[in-house]
């Protein structure tokens, strides 16, 4: 079994930072892309940051400048710093991760189970 397990979200005030971490745990033999993406009510799901393996990175629009995606490969971790956080980017934010289970099994998505992040006017 694999577990991504996000935390960090919370209630903030308009400008304020939040960041948040993802953990994936379990059978993993190797991870690839990892990524953020968030849901607002009534949206789409949608990419907010993404980072493959080697640490090439790209940012929705409108985060860039603001939010920094991170990982540590040794800890099968990726992070997301949130600064001058604005009222819409308030959303249910998603771990997702690229991995292999297996030397011999292909690649697949997995998703974390989403931690709120809720910025205050």
């Amino acid at each position: 079994q694999v577990q991504l397990v996000e935390s960090g979200g919370g209630l903030v005030q308009a400008g304020g930072s939040l960041r948040l971490s993802c953990a994936a745990s379990g059978s993993i033999f190797s991870i690839n892309a990892m990524g953020w993406y968030r849901q607002a009510p009534g949206k789409q799901r949608e990419l907010v940051a993404g980072i493959t393996s080697g640490g090439s990175t790209n940012y929705a629009d409108s985060v860039k400048g603001r939010f920094t995606i991170s990982r540590d490969n040794a800890k099968n971790t990726v992070y997301l710093q949130m600064n001058s956080l604005k009222p819409e980017d308030t959303a249910v934010y998603y771990c997702n991760a690229d991995l292999r289970k297996s030397r011999l099994s292909q690649s697949r998505n997995y998703w974390g189970q989403g931690t709120q992040v809720t910025v205050s006017s």
